[in-house]
C-alpha cells in the first residue's frame, strides 16, 4: 500500500511539478493541510536536493487566532531549520476599498505576498495545499455560479501565479482527501490549528462542505470524491482541447468559422474578449455568438460587436447610447395596465387601513402608494443611477448593486426602473425594492405591482 510521502513523491514526479536542486517556498497557513505538507516536503527535500523557504500570510481576520497560526508556522519553521518569512494585510480594509468578498480580498493578498517573497528569494515555484476534497467543494461552487468546462474543471496540478505569471504554484496534494491527510498528522504528531471561519455557514463553500456533501454521500453516492474528481479531469481535458483549437483557429481563419463547433466558437470569441481587456462572461459570449452584426453593451461608452466571421471589435458609445426610451405613467385611478416594451405590469391601489400588509410574493411587489405618488416614470438603468435597497441603511449606485450582484452587463440594460415623478428609484425588476416605499404600519394606501415580460 502507497504511504502519503510516497503518493506526494509520485505526484511530483509524474507530473513534472518540481525537478532536482529546486528551491521551493511552501506557503503555510498553520491548518492540518498545509502543516502536513510542509512535514512532507522536509521529509523529502534530502533525497530531491530541494531548497525549501516557508511563507505564511495572516488575514488578521481572527484576532489572537490569526497570531497563534503565525506563532505556530514559525516555530515549526524553526524548529525544522527553514527559513521563515510572514506577511500581514488589513483584508478587512482591502475588502471594503476594492468592493470585494472577505474571501476574494483575502485570496487576492495572500497571492501578491507569496509572489513578493518568491521574486526576493530568486524562487519559480510555490507548493500550496490543496487537496481532494478542495477539488470536491469547488466543482460544486462552480456549477452552483453557472461556470464553464475551465471552471468545472478545477485546480490545476501546477498553474502560473495570478500574481506573477512568471511564478509557478504547485499543488502536489490534489488526489489526495483530507481525511488521509488528518490521519498521517495525527500518527506522526503534527502540530496544526483548526480555522473557525471553516464552520461559518454565511460563507458557501462552508455549507456545501458542512450540509450538501454529506447528504450527497450518504443518500446518493459513497465514493463521491472519486466520481467528481474523474469529471473535473475528463472536463479540464476536453475543455483544454476546445481551447487550444481556438487558439489554432485564429492564427489561421480556416475552416470557416461558422462550420467549428459552439465549444470552439465560444472559445474563439472568449479568446479576444479577454485580450481586450473584458470580462467574457457566458450571457456575453453567447450573445455576440448568437448576433452577429449586433452591437452589445459591455461597459459604460463601449459595445462589443462580432461581425459573423470570428472577429470581435470594440466600439466607443456616446452617453445617449445608454437606452433613452422611457414612459410616464397616471396612478391616479384605482387601478390599470402598463406596457412599456416586452413588459406590462398591472397595477392597482387599495385601501389597506385595519388590514394585514402584505409581502413579496413571485412576480409581484407592494408599495406605499402615497408615498409614491400618482405619477411614475418607467426608464432603464442609467449611469450614476443610486437608490436605497430594502433592509439597508446606505443609498448604494445601482452599477455597484449589479456588480455585487453578479448582473452580467448584457442583463443590467433590460432590466426595467421605476422612479417617482421627482426621480427617486422605488423598484428595480427582479431586484429589491427602494426602503423608502416600503409598506409600514402607518401606510393607508397599498400599490399592488405585478410583471411579466413578453418574448424576446
Amino acid at each position: 500500500m502507497t504511504t502519503l510521502p510516497q503518493q506526494v513523491e509520485e505526484n511530483i514526479q509524474t507530473r513534472a511539478l518540481l525537478t532536482r536542486g529546486d528551491h521551493v517556498l511552501v506557503a503555510t497557513s498553520g491548518g492540518v493541510d498545509s502543516m502536513v505538507m510542509l512535514h512532507l516536503f522536509h521529509a523529502l527535500a534530502p533525497v530531491h536536493g530541494w531548497q525549501l523557504s516557508v511563507a505564511h500570510f495572516n488575514h488578521r481576520l481572527r484576532g489572537r487566532g490569526s497570531d497563534a497560526d503565525a506563532r505556530l508556522v514559525k516555530s515549526t519553521a524553526h524548529r525544522l531549520g527553514l527559513p521563515f518569512f510572514c506577511g500581514s494585510t488589513n483584508v478587512k480594509s482591502h475588502a471594503a476599498a476594492r468592493g470585494y468578498s472577505l474571501e476574494m480580498a483575502a485570496r487576492e493578498l495572500r497571492h501578491e505576498f507569496l509572489a513578493r517573497t518568491a521574486r526576493k528569494l530568486g524562487i519559480r515555484r510555490v507548493a500550496l495545499a490543496h487537496h481532494a476534497d478542495d477539488q470536491v467543494e469547488l466543482f460544486f461552487l462552480r456549477v452552483l455560479r453557472g461556470a464553464g468546462g475551465d471552471g468545472i474543471g478545477g485546480m490545476k496540478w501546477q498553474n502560473p501565479s495570478p500574481a506573477d505569471t512568471g511564478l509557478k504554484l504547485i499543488r502536489p496534494m490534489l488526489d489526495i482527501s483530507k481525511a488521509k491527510l488528518l490521519a498521517f498528522a495525527r500518527s506522526t504528531k503534527i502540530r496544526f490549528r483548526d480555522d473557525a471561519t471553516n464552520t461559518d455557514t454565511d460563507i458557501l463553500r462552508n455549507r456545501i462542505r458542512g450540509e450538501l456533501l454529506p447528504l450527497l454521500r450518504r443518500r446518493f453516492e459513497p465514493a463521491l470524491n472519486s466520481a467528481v474528481l474523474r469529471v473535473m479531469e475528463l472536463t479540464a481535458d476536453e475543455a483544454a482541447f476546445a481551447d487550444s483549437t481556438a487558439c489554432g483557429w485564429l492564427k489561421n481563419r480556416k475552416p470557416a468559422f461558422a462550420s467549428l463547433a459552439v465549444a470552439v466558437q465560444r472559445r474563439v470569441l472568449r479568446h479576444q474578449l479577454r485580450s481586450a481587456g473584458v470580462a467574457a462572461g457566458f450571457d456575453l459570449v453567447e450573445s455576440l455568438r448568437r448576433s452577429p452584426r449586433t452591437p452589445v453593451i459591455i461597459r459604460s461608452r463601449t459595445s462589443a460587436v462580432h461581425d459573423g466571421l470570428g472577429t470581435v471589435t470594440l466600439q466607443k458609445l456616446t452617453i445617449d447610447e445608454f437606452d433613452p426610451d422611457q414612459f410616464t405613467a397616471d396612478l391616479k385611478r384605482s387601478s390599470g395596465k402598463i406596457i412599456f416594451g416586452k413588459a406590462r405590469i398591472d397595477w392597482r391601489r387599495v385601501s389597506v387601513r385595519g388590514q394585514t400588509l402584505r409581502t413579496r410574493i413571485k412576480g409581484m411587489e407592494f408599495f406605499d402608494a402615497d408615498k409614491i405618488g400618482n405619477r411614475i416614470v418607467l426608464r432603464h438603468w442609467r449611469a450614476g443611477d443610486r437608490f436605497r435597497p430594502i433592509g439597508m441603511e446606505q443609498v448604494v449606485k445601482l452599477q455597484d448593486w449589479f456588480t455585487n450582484r453578479k448582473i452580467p452587463r448584457l442583463r443590467r440594460r433590460k432590466l426595467l426602473i421605476a422612479t417617482t415623478e421627482s426621480g427617486e428609484i422605488f423598484w428595480v425588476e427582479g431586484e429589491r425594492i427602494s426602503e423608502r416605499f416600503k409598506l409600514t404600519a402607518a401606510t393607508c394606501k397599498q400599490l399592488a405591482w405585478k410583471w411579466t415580460r413578453g418574448s424576446n
